[in-house]
């Protein structure tokens, strides 16, 4: 096996993708308590919400309630995803530590997700990171369909990384690559990743991998092999893409923890506690979270 790197950075984005796609609605009280446990288990970045229209995810509606009301810790990066300047407006009211702006590298699901070309919205997201900037926020950009498109099937790397290229010109401090539905394997991670690291420093981008067909955790570790240390996962597997059908399931938080626990690569991160949060959220959705570690912890129950 190629040299591993000797810590990773793992960054939870479950209250915000994993709840998104949640048909039962968690009230505002639980989403702060869940947050609250997540602080408590050594993760240095949280997702915590997304600032859009009620309409688009109802879910999400309560997002300046939720961020004003957890309880932050220092060394914490508390993030949200934000579509537009209206969107920004209300994360900066809530004082958020990050900004993330969001795209796909595919034109039809672009349009379908954000409801405008990828060129129309390029300006709408230049606006977000200038003002984010000036008010001293870091930026964060993710594109989704990386790996392949529910409509198109495999987007070309040439345009991952015109989309890339664009956001790191607008002033993004890291990006997200997503495998939105779930199709990459470890071969074609390494392929697209190798024309990444030649474009962009490996520093400066995450994956962000589902885990649909089983393959996340292969996916981070031929990531890995190439250097990549950042990696965006959902506490239990929770999450989805709304606007991609059968998306379901993000790599998940305490199974990618156990994975590299084994492997004695540093995460700070205590599976104890996480999976202590993993069963107040389970509870909360009153079904059973699809990660390994949660259905092992639910046998023992048992």
């Amino acid at each position: 096996m190629m040299e591993l790197p000797k810590k990773i950075n793992v960054k939870e984005v479950g209250p915000r993708d994993g709840l998104q796609n949640e048909s039962s609605r968690i009230s505002t009280v639980d989403k702060v308590n869940w947050i609250n446990r997540l602080s408590n288990s050594g993760l240095s970045y949280i997702e915590v919400t997304s600032f859009v229209h009620p309409k688009w995810i109802p879910q999400l509606s309560d997002s300046i309630q939720v961020a004003k009301s957890i309880d932050r810790k220092d060394g914490i990066t508390y993030a949200a995803l934000v579509p537009n300047r209206k969107g920004l407006e209300g994360a900066l009211e809530a004082n958020m530590d990050e900004i993330s702006v969001f795209m796909s590298a595919s034109e039809t699901h672009n349009q379908k997700n954000i409801n405008k070309s990828i060129n129309e919205t390029f300006p709408v997201l230049e606006e977000v990171v200038k003002v984010a900037k000036q008010e001293n926020k870091t930026v964060r950009g993710y594109v989704s369909t990386v790996f392949g498109c529910p409509y198109e099937g495999e987007i070309a790397i040439e345009d991952v990384v015109y989309v890339s290229k664009r956001l790191f010109e607008m002033g993004i401090d890291e990006l997200s690559l997503g495998d939105t539905i779930g199709v990459a394997n470890p071969k074609q991670v390494d392929r697209v990743l190798r024309e990444i690291r030649h474009q962009f420093p490996e520093q400066q981008i995450a994956l962000h991998f589902h885990n649909t067909r089983g393959t996340a955790l292969a996916n981070c570790l031929a990531a890995m092999q190439l250097g990549f240390t950042t990696f965006d996962a959902s506490l239990g597997g929770l999450g989805g893409c709304p606007y991609a059908q059968g998306a379901s399931g993000n790599l998940a938080t305490d199974d990618l923890i156990y994975m590299l626990d084994g492997m004695a690569i540093e995460t700070n991160v205590q599976l104890d506690a996480l999976l202590d949060a993993g069963r107040f959220i389970q509870d909360r959705l009153g079904k059973p979270l699809p990660s390994h570690q949660m259905q092992i912890d639910q046998r023992k129950k048992e």
